[in-house]
């Protein structure tokens, strides 16, 4: 998989108007911004700061963090249930087939850090519907936009079945492609949305579920099911392109977003490294870089744990073929463990225009004002 990128400046506006199609690589990302984004910060420590918790006026204020290592730093306490429990009797059966399923309890946490009742939350790669779901179950309005079809209607189900649990609050899929939306969404939806949270779609990376001699496989091997998004041979799919064309799609994809966007509104996205020949691909730094090149501005980067926290140790909950590959890895030496965590990047659409000069105490205390 290459790590080289398109060496273009990175700029916050939006692509160009004659780049429609959904093949598209629009917004490149230059090298020297991803390196900048992996070299930040040598000499000086990260700047710790507590959980937002449910008080919307904690997270960090839109104001032009640039060095990573100056982002306030959090931890998400989002695993002390398994995932299956989280979604018990919340979430349709059908939600588990689902290649790449956000934990519950990470959407919920973003939701109540970041938004007050009645604010709107979008995810535009929605799945399953697990953001809206969380959205409309905390009092949230909820909007989201899924490319492949099945998964529209899995999230409809869900979106119907938080109805008949008594939460009737606003919420709507809209099937579509995440990189056109200019055109999917209504207007009445530009610059009222208050939160975004989303993911980036793993591609090959996702291990799925598993069938193994003792769960049922017919010739006693081990084989992984649900583990792809839609048909491998759908190259309009992002989770199908390789890692540039990635980069690039979703720089558009939070080009969108921006312009949904409330002034001083919030973007959360759940992002993990993952290794490709067991080289580490950093791919949390990289997607800074991507909401940097759409416009947004990184205010925070949280660890969301994905492992239980006891008294004295985390208790990781990985899947059989992370478990797998973690043992062939250790016996040829590399030293690995199981994956505790993802990262939260949390970005901001800055109160005012870039370039735009105000008075200090307008770029922090009214971010919460439509």
């Amino acid at each position: 998989m290459s790590h080289q990128h398109t060496s273009a400046s990175a700029t916050a506006g939006a692509p160009s108007s004659t780049a429609h199609g959904s093949d598209d690589p629009t917004v490149p990302i230059s090298r020297a911004l991803i390196d900048a984004l992996d070299t930040a910060g040598d000499t000086s420590p990260a700047k710790a700061s507590t959980s937002a918790g449910d008080d919307p006026t904690g997270p960090a204020t839109a104001t032009g963090v640039t060095d990573v290592e100056e982002l306030a730093l959090s931890v998400w306490a989002t695993a002390q249930t398994s995932p299956a429990a989280q979604r018990k009797g919340r979430y349709v059966s059908d939600s588990t087939a689902h290649p790449a399923k956000m934990l519950p309890a990470v959407a919920a946490h973003a939701i109540r850090a970041y938004t007050r009742p009645g604010d709107l939350v979008f995810d535009p790669m929605v799945g399953s519907g697990t953001t809206l779901v969380e959205a409309i179950d905390a009092g949230r309005r909820a909007v989201g936009v899924e490319y492949e079809p099945h998964w529209v209607s899995v999230a409809r189900a869900n979106l119907e079945l938080a109805r008949r649990r008594g939460h009737d609050h606003d919420g709507e899929v809209v099937h579509g492609d995440a990189r056109q939306l200019p055109f999917l969404l209504p207007e009445r939806y530009r610059g009222q949305v208050a939160l975004v949270v989303t993911s980036p779609p793993y591609g090959p990376s996702t291990h799925g579920q598993v069938v193994t001699d003792g769960t049922g496989s017919d010739d006693g091997k081990v084989h992984k099911y649900h583990h792809r998004y839609g048909s491998a041979l759908d190259r309009g799919n992002l989770a199908n392109v390789g890692h540039h064309r990635l980069l690039a799609g979703f720089t558009r994809i939070l080009t969108g977003c921006a312009a949904v966007l409330r002034p001083g509104g919030h973007v959360a996205i759940t992002v993990r490294p993952w290794r490709e020949h067991s080289e580490l691909i950093d791919l949390p730094s990289q997607i800074i870089a991507c909401g940097q090149a759409a416009g947004l501005v990184p205010v925070e980067r949280c660890v969301a744990l994905l492992a239980r926290v006891a008294e004295d140790e985390l208790v990781a909950r990985g899947s059989f073929f992370q478990r797998d590959f973690i043992r062939k890895q250790r016996e040829q030496g590399l030293p690995l463990h199981l994956i505790a965590h993802e990262d939260v990047v949390v970005l901001a659409k800055p109160l005012v225009p870039s370039g735009t000069s105000v008075p200090g105490s307008l770029t922090g205390s009214g971010r919460w004002g439509s």
